[in-house]
């Protein structure tokens, strides 16, 4: 039995009893629960576990392969990273909510079927709005709401699919479902594909990840980063790879945040977009479909979760002392921030890929298979989208954040618990990055790339330095537009500006046309009600009267007749 507990189960049940025991049993829990997981994890043989019935449905809701387990591995290491950050606020709707999130996105990735990964799939769509909602703002309320709708309906669209795809081929297995040519795929696939990218923040779908993680808790935005998009990722992963479209998608996801990132204000909406452009490189990965290049896209939402969670921590930290992440509004906070500042930085490198940092270990992977393949057009791509990366986010969040003006601001360190966990997740990436060979030995396929190479490092330097470069000179020359006056406008605008406003007239119309239908029905309504009191009036209504015998026998006779005559006449007399 103890063998076919999912170890989201652990992080979910455990979640939900942290939610009735005291202050402090509760804070040691929910540091807990991640670790007794992943020495459960860990523990487990491979192959298909956790086999029960389900309406006539044989659920696999345990697998267990180099794939599923290296994401259950990252995801519980952030769940504990996040709950550790989180200590400092000890708030237990977002403790409980973090704890359920997180077992659902483990949970997720363990999943054998589709059936199970809907369940937690939509598991971490109802308790991750909890961390947008508990900041307790009508920003984050409106967001939340937003979020919500869109998450449940990549749910809905899922479960869609799935019903489809078992009605045409009577099976439920989670593994490869589209490759190739996507224009030939069955609607279900398509279904499928589309909840799948909605999750990953697929172009023209992703509004709402801009939309929501600013708005989430200090810790909320940090814990939201790591599972919902990164769940997308292992999703595509196991039954997309190869997938030609993923090409594009990518290249549009690399490239098309970077200018957004690079004038927002909100610090923490420019670590959104930056999070979009990495899943390019992820998608892109898994778009090529060797054996390389899954790796690498495997290997880049590892290390993304780290330092993308790092500079959530970062700036955080800073939101939490100062009350404000705008870039307009900081500047010279190293002066008080020095060890949140050295940390932060850390993250920015290896977002930016320096050597020795987690970052290049992974991007370098996609890179090559780009090259492999001999796409050229891709791996240029890669080269523009990892020097917009490092320029917008690596180079101008801590210059923005840090080294700006001075602001005058003079906060407090970061509270100890999230000094911790950005100590904690700064370690990790340097480890991935000076000894990759321990991330690679647990990718799906054998690594054999030489990463240290002089060729790839010196790229990689000069690329970095071209980028800060740029940032410089942009800065300096007043080509970059006033961050705090600039008013951005992504896709979204369409549906929450010229949509918003079709839909309130249609809204008023349709209103107004049932209003005056209710009225018309209303006074016909009175009308009928007048002619039954008049005619049915038991005084004087010629209904309501009471009629003497004979005259009703007259009537009584002439309908009798009248039936008997049309009796005769249907019969032909």
């Amino acid at each position: 039995m103890i063998a076919d507990l999912s170890p989201g189960l652990i992080l979910i049940l455990g979640g939900l009893l942290s939610a009735v025991v005291p202050r402090m049993l509760r804070r040691a829990l929910v540091l807990a629960l991640p670790l007794i997981a992943l020495v459960h994890l860990w523990s487990l043989p491979k192959g298909a576990l956790g086999k029960i019935a389900f309406y006539g449905l044989e659920l696999t809701t345990l697998r267990v392969d180099k794939l599923s387990v290296l994401f259950a591995t990252i995801f519980l290491i952030a769940a504990f990273l996040g709950a550790l950050y989180a200590l400092y606020e000890d708030d237990p709707l977002q403790q409980v909510a973090g704890a359920i999130y997180a077992g659902s996105a483990v949970g997720a990735t363990l999943a054998g079927d589709l059936v199970t990964l809907f369940f937690y799939w939509e598991g971490t769509a109802i308790a991750s709005v909890f961390l947008i909602w508990a900041r307790g703002t009508e920003r984050a309320y409106g967001a939340g709401m937003r979020y919500l709708v869109i998450q449940i309906g990549s749910g809905v669209i899922l479960l869609a699919g799935v019903l489809l795809h078992y009605h045409a081929t009577r099976s439920i297995a989670f593994d490869q479902l589209g490759t190739g040519d996507a224009f030939t795929w069955p609607p279900a696939t398509w279904l499928i594909f589309l909840a799948f990218g909605i999750k990953c923040a697929f172009p023209l779908l992703h509004n709402w990840l801009q939309d929501a993680y600013p708005e989430a808790t200090v810790s909320g935005a940090v814990v939201l980063s790591a599972f919902t998009t990164k769940l997308a990722v292992y999703a595509l992963a196991r039954s997309y790879a190869g997938t030609e479209i993923l090409i594009v998608i990518g290249a549009v996801m690399a490239l098309y945040p970077i200018a957004f990132a690079l004038i927002e204000n909100d610090l923490r909406r420019a670590l959104a977009y930056a999070l979009m452009s990495q899943l390019g490189v992820m998608v892109i990965g898994l778009g090529i479909g060797s054996p390389i290049g899954i790796n690498g896209a495997v290997a880049h939402a590892v290390t993304g979760i780290l330092y993308i969670g790092l500079l959530y921590m970062g700036v955080g930290a800073v939101l939490a002392r100062t009350g404000t992440a705008k870039a307009s509004e900081l500047g010279g906070v190293w002066r008080s921030m020095p060890r949140t500042m050295v940390l932060t930085v850390l993250g920015a490198a290896s977002l930016a890929a320096v050597p020795l940092f987690a970052g290049f270990a992974s991007k370098a992977l996609v890179a090559q298979a780009a090259s492999d393949k001999g796409l050229l057009w891709v791996w240029l791509t890669l080269l523009g989208a990892s020097a917009g990366g490092a320029m917008a986010v690596a180079v101008r969040v801590p210059i923005a954040v840090f080294f700006a003006r001075d602001s005058g601001k003079r906060p407090a360190e970061a509270p100890a618990p999230m000094q911790l966990a950005m100590l904690l997740t700064a370690i990790l990436g340097v480890v991935i990055g000076v000894r990759s060979d321990l991330l690679y030995n647990a990718l799906p396929f054998p690594v054999t790339y030489r990463l240290l190479t002089f060729d790839h490092v010196m790229t990689q330097v000069q690329l970095v330095a071209l980028a800060s470069l740029a940032y410089a000179v942009s800065a300096r020359s007043g080509v970059l537009p006033d961050a705090g006056r600039a008013t951005i406008l992504d896709t979204d605008w369409f549906y929450r500006g010229p949509v918003y406003h079709a839909l309130v007239a249609a809204q008023r119309v349709t209103l107004g046309t049932w209003h005056m239908f209710t009225r018309q029905v209303s006074a016909g309504a009175v009308i009928v009600a007048r002619m039954l009191k008049r005619y049915h009036n038991p005084v004087d209504g010629m209904f309501g009267r009471a009629w003497p015998t004979g005259t009703m026998a007259f009537w009584t006779t002439l309908m009798l007749g009248s039936y008997l005559l049309l009796f005769y006449l249907n019969r032909g007399f």
